[in-house]
């Protein structure tokens, strides 16, 4: 049974691997790997956030960690549960993709009100020799104050983005004096317990997210508000 689940897994890895590989020679020009590797396998928007993804058998998405956050302290899996949890891999280097992508969720926590007190927020660097902690917060803060910047060694910042299925890789682009980082840019939507709940694309509105957010707390719609509870008589 064992020799089987290795098989198993290591045909999982080659398919993977697989369909990166082809992420990246069938990029468009101007498109991320992470872009491609969506289009290839058909990854959309949120799927229907109530009931979860569906992930193929033996295959999760999240899982054990052990980061650093801007004061210093040690982060892991178990900080995130009892809350839903938004959580996006990127740098502080990045150009144009990180920063939109934190905006969103920035605007999505705004959107929640007093439900943005039941959701994590978290940036989680690819690009851990550049970005300490001092520098993770004070470029979280620029977004939102809820927003929790994590980095720590490449060994730990590798083991994070493997539980995430998240490619990264140091580029240089030509002519450049310094390197940026190509790297899928998914946020996740995990729950209470851990599990994903739902997967957004780069360009997912705040709407989608808020809906996604609600949804797993009891509520489908945009905007709706909690009933209230009945008063004592």
């Amino acid at each position: 049974m064992t020799r089987a689940i290795r098989i198993a897994a290591l045909l999982l890895l080659a398919v993977l691997g697989g369909l990166w590989g082809a992420a990246f020679l069938s990029r468009a020009p101007g498109e991320g790997v992470g872009t491609a590797f969506a289009r290839i396998v058909g990854v959309g928007t949120a799927p229907p956030p109530a009931t979860g993804v569906a992930l193929p058998g033996g295959v999760s998405i999240g899982g054990n960690f052990a980061l650093v956050d801007g004061n210093g302290r040690t982060v892991t899996q178990e900080d995130l549960r009892g809350k839903l949890s938004l959580i996006l891999f990127g740098f502080t280097f990045c150009p144009d993709v990180c920063p939109t992508e934190l905006q969103v969720i920035a605007q999505a926590m705004d959107m929640l009100g007093p439900q943005a007190a039941e959701v994590r927020p978290v940036f989680i660097t690819v690009d851990p020799e550049r970005d300490t902690p001092a520098k993770m917060k004070e470029y979280v803060e620029q977004f939102h104050p809820s927003i929790i910047g994590l980095t720590g060694t490449p060994q730990q910042v590798a083991a994070a983005a493997r539980a995430w299925r998240v490619y990264y890789s140091k580029v240089t682009p030509p002519g450049a004096t310094e390197y940026l980082m190509d790297h899928s840019a998914f946020t996740y939507l995990m729950g209470r317990d851990g599990s994903l709940r739902a997967l957004f694309r780069p360009g997912s509105t705040p709407e989608e997210v808020v809906t996604a957010v609600r949804a797993n707390l009891g509520m489908a719609r945009v905007g709706e508000a909690r009933p209230a509870a009945p008063g004592r008589g």
